[in-house]
Formats: C-alpha cells, structure tokens, sequence
C-alpha cells in the first residue's frame, strides 16, 4: 500500500537553472569550490520547486548529472568515453548519442556517486526544511540493463547480456551503498525494458532485475520506472504496456511507474491488473507536452485511474523525469499536479 493514498512523486530529473546549463559549458573557468557551491546552489533550486509544489516525494533533481544515466559512465574504469556525438545535425534521435568503448575489465571503484548525491539532498533538506518528516527523499539510479545500451560489446563482453552482467554488480553494490545512507525510497530506471520488451525475453528481464534489487528489496521503499524513451522529447520503443504484462508485475518492487500521459491514457484500465500486485504509480502529467495541465484536467484523471485502481494504491508523477522540459513549465506542472490530485483527496476525505 502507498504511505499515502494518491501520493504525488516524481521520477527523478528536474531541469537545470539556466546559469548551470551556462556554467557545464564553462567548467574550466571554475574551481572545485566553485563546482562544489553550484552543485548545492542547483539542488536548492530543484528542492524550492519540488517544495513548494506541494510534492509527497523529492529528489535532488538529478542536478549534478549529465543525464538520468550518462554521467555513470564517467565513474566506470575499463572504458573509453565517446568524445563526439556520431550525428551532431538533423532531427534530434538517439542516435546523437555516442556509444563508449570498452577497454578493460569494467568496475567503478569510487562507486557510481549516487551515495554523494543523497546525502548532499539529505543535508540541504534538513538545513531549510528541518521537521518536515511528511515528505520523502528519493534517490534513482539506471538499472544494469539500461546502462549497458551505451557501451560497445567486444571480445570479453560479446553482447548487451554480458555487458549488462558485468554492470549488475555495480549497480547492486551502489544500491545497498544507498539503502545503508539512510535512503528511504530507491528508484531503479529501466526504461530500457520497456522500450523492448516487445521483442525481448521479458522473463529474462524480470530475473536480471531481481538479482540486481535481491539485497535491498524490503529495506527500503523499492519501485522501478518504465517508459518508452524521452530523448528530446522523443521516444524510442513501441509505446505499449501490453507486452510488459503480467512477467514485469513479478519485479521485486513496492510500486511501477508507467507512461500514461503522453499516450492519451491508452491501456489505463491494464493498471487494474498490476495493482493486484503492486502499487502503481501513473504518468499523469506529459513531460513531451508543452501544455500546462490544469488542476482540473489532473482532477479528471485521477478520477479515471480511481475506476481501475484504489487510492491507497495510487500514487501520480509525471510520465518521465523532468530533465527534457523547461523549468517555467516543469515548475507549474508540478504544482498543478499537487493541486489537482488534493481537489480529489478532499472529494474522498481524504487527508
């Protein structure tokens, strides 16, 4: 059951200030004290939004990464970073994004930073909003599956199977690292699964999984995101629930989060199934939409996840990290967000 019904969450990323975008362009001009303050100056931000949005859950906003996943890379040893994007004109796609080399053995010796960026998230927190025990500190990290898309196989790793055997460790040791710094909740994104699990082994995939969480899952709160790719705004796989289903409700997770929003709520009524098993959490704001919903548009459809799925099952984020969206707008959908589902809440008595 959620610890609130119809909890309102986020799935990881936040937009960056514009002055940090300028700043990541400019990192030769600062130095490491400097990078240090615009990394906390930045999560405040991302806190301030979240806060006073009204959010059950918060994150660090992702401030201090590259991308939801590609800053990992940066903390792996055994490999050689792309420099150059293989498409740098056209439409924006996937395909901009270079895939690394692998070198050597792969291992991440420092770890792979989510620890640091919880506990910066944890110490900010407490410094402006000391007593605020309501509200939950997530962290997310990509899951070994989802790592492994951007590594090149070789000799010793001949396919996307072993590189991602070689990551599972990595990632299950990052996740205990979290689980032992106190962190309450865990996102594992693994978007790569359901982007293709219409043409994968979805069994296969539900095993990688749960090997990967086997040493934290009720330790702490648990739940896994799944998209269909938000790249520029773009997606990448075949944007149907259907072939997750049922194999992906056997993930050793507290709570799913699926894309509903941008796909016009197609398939709602499959949340029915997966709230047999799990909590669900639902994409209800489109993060590829520059439409700022309305407290009363979000209002609406939680009514019409509520024909599906309890409340004390229920929780609403947006469809995929905000990292894609302007902050204008990142910001009022948010808050929008909080204000349409508290409309509900008090239609059901709710506190």
């Amino acid at each position: 059951m959620q610890p609130r019904p119809l909890r309102t969450t986020v799935i990881g990323s936040y937009p960056f200030p514009g002055w940090l975008e300028f700043a990541v362009t400019n990192l030769s001009e600062f130095g490491p004290a400097d990078r240090a303050e615009m990394q906390a100056d930045a999560v405040v931000c991302a806190l301030h939004d979240q806060m006073s949005a009204g959010l059950d859950v918060v994150t660090d906003g992702e401030q201090t990464r590259f991308d939801f996943n590609l800053s990992f890379y940066g903390f792996l040893t055994g490999i050689e970073l792309e420099s150059a994007s293989p498409r740098r004109f056209g439409p924006p796609a996937h395909d901009q994004r270079g895939k690394h080399a692998v070198t050597g053995p792969i291992s991440a010796p420092r770890g792979l930073g989510a620890v640091e960026e919880f506990e910066r998230l944890q110490k900010l927190f407490r410094a402006s909003y000391a007593g605020r025990d309501d509200v939950t500190l997530k962290a997310s990290i990509p899951g070994p599956y989802t790592l492994s898309g951007r590594l090149l196989p070789n000799a010793d790793y001949p396919d996307r199977w072993a590189l991602t055997e070689a990551l599972l460790p990595l990632v299950r040791a990052e996740l205990e690292a979290l689980v032992a710094a106190g962190c309450r909740e865990i996102t594992v994104d693994e978007p790569s699964m359901s982007c293709y699990a219409f043409k994968e082994d979805t069994k296969r995939f539900v095993e990688i999984f749960n090997r990967t969480v086997e040493t934290i899952a009720g330790k702490t709160r648990l739940s896994t995101h799944l998209c269909f790719g938000n790249f520029k705004a773009r997606a990448v796989g075949l944007r149907h629930i259907a072939p997750m289903l049922p194999d992906f409700l056997d993930f050793k997770v507290d709570e799913i989060h699926v894309e509903m929003a941008s796909r016009e709520f197609a398939e709602l009524e499959r949340i029915a199934e997966m709230a047999e098993k799990r909590d669900v959490s639902v994409g209800i704001i489109d993060v590829k939409s520059y439409y700022i919903e309305t407290p009363e548009d979000v209002a609406a459809r939680v009514r019409q996840c509520l024909q599906y799925a309890p409340a004390e099952k229920l929780s609403f984020a947006p469809d995929c990290g905000l990292s894609q969206t302007a902050r204008w707008a990142a910001s009022q959908k948010l808050k929008n967000m909080c204000a349409g589902v508290q409309i509900v809440r008090e239609e059901l008595g709710l506190k």
